[in-house]
């Protein structure tokens, strides 16, 4: 027996071959700083666990309407609206996970042979999404100017053909905590419209910013009939083991993913889509008190860098950063096996010169981190 061609060509999880050294190491006895992971180190808000615990109480635990709940829908379509973007309910997939939102959206409009456009750094599951779904992908390097957008628009042009099938957006972006500017996507909404591009559009982090203020592109002029925009709890809400995202996109979109979600995953779990109702019409006291500690460790970790000669600009949105290796293409490896700090190599991003730090933990932590980085050799 033998696998297929198009699993066995897709990489594995690079945070997950970190996550598996760093088990190793500590289990050697070592003290980890894991900066790998992509989630908040932040409880999930009580009013909301206490609508799952009340859901399940209240018998929530048959499957639901393989499209959503209708509450939860309604209030989605509440919060798109507030973002500038008018989706019906019905236009709208609730999904267990923002990752499979993106996984559906793809298998929706990519084809085998289609081209997609990505941004690197990009995030590590979209390229593998593509390669499942038959297409191939053409690459942007944002490295410079800050990992932003606008400096970038000629070469994104040059990338756009009428060959491209799909543009993808992740803005706040991971890994860079870039926030793309207005002017930058209304440069990806020109070249879409004259070369008949489809958008899937990332905001998993839409939340989580420092001093800006997100654009959604479905919210411009001439991109809300074709873009699919993904979002969930998991970041803003600290809800990552709820497993809830969503999409919205026109209904005729809407009517094809509900195919993939119906023969693979068949719906969101019913309770925790309660809880996703409580998470958007509750008050967002500790989403707030979050942003507000992640952008206070964020200027500990930039500091820290800056003391030992690194210069950083501070990320403007989500909770990680990307520190140069200098070319040493071992370097997240390195940081773990002597260092004893666990990181993402910047490889699995399309950026091989960087290495991702999430800043989702406790500011005494990240200082350390860094002293140790430093004390290893690997910030020369």
């Amino acid at each position: 027996m033998q696998a297929t061609l198009r699993t066995r060509r897709t990489a594995p999880s690079a945070t997950l071959s970190i996550s598996e050294l760093a088990a190793t190491v500590e289990a050697d006895g070592h003290d980890v700083i894991d900066l790998s992971l992509g989630q908040p180190d932040f409880p999930t808000p009580e009013h909301i666990v206490a609508a799952g615990k009340a859901a399940m109480d209240d018998g929530h635990t048959g499957y639901p309407p393989a499209q959503g709940i209708e509450p939860l829908r309604d209030a989605i379509a509440d919060r798109l609206r507030e973002d500038g973007i008018a989706r019906d309910p019905d236009e709208i997939i609730v999904t267990p996970g923002a990752k499979q939102a993106v996984f559906e959206a793809v298998q929706t409009l990519v084809d085998p042979g289609d081209e997609v456009v990505l941004l690197d750094p990009a995030w590590v599951s979209y390229e593998p999404m593509v390669s499942l779904a038959g297409g191939s992908t053409t690459h942007v390097d944002l490295t410079g100017h800050d990992f932003q957008l606008e400096p970038a628009l000629e070469a994104l042009g040059d990338a756009v053909s009428d060959e491209t099938a799909v543009i993808i957006l992740n803005s706040p972006c991971n890994p860079s905590g870039a926030v793309f500017s207005r002017r930058a996507l209304s440069g990806v909404r020109d070249l879409a419209v004259d070369h008949d591009v489809s958008i899937i559009s990332d905001e998993i982090y839409d939340r989580i910013t420092y001093d800006v203020e997100p654009v959604s592109p479905a919210s411009l002029d001439g991109l809300a009939d074709r873009t699919v925009t993904v979002n969930g709890f998991s970041k803003s809400y600290s809800m990552t083991g709820w497993r809830l995202g969503y999409l919205c996109a026109p209904d005729s979109i809407v009517t094809e993913a509900m195919k993939v979600q119906a023969h693979s995953v068949s719906c969101a779990p019913n309770f925790v889509q309660h809880a996703g109702v409580e998470a958007l019409r509750g008050d967002d006291d500790a989403i707030a008190e979050m942003r507000a500690t992640l952008r206070e460790r964020r200027n500990v970790i930039v500091d820290a860098f800056a003391e030992h000669g690194v210069d950083i600009a501070a990320p403007d949105g989500a909770f990680y950063l990307l520190v140069p290796t200098q070319g040493h293409d071992e370097w997240a490896e390195t940081a773990l096996r002597e260092a004893h700090v666990a990181t993402v190599p910047g490889s699995a991003f399309g950026t091989p010169e960087y290495a991702r730090l999430s800043y989702a933990n406790s500011a005494d932590r990240l200082a350390e981190a860094v002293d140790r980085l430093a004390g290893a050799g690997l910030l020369d």
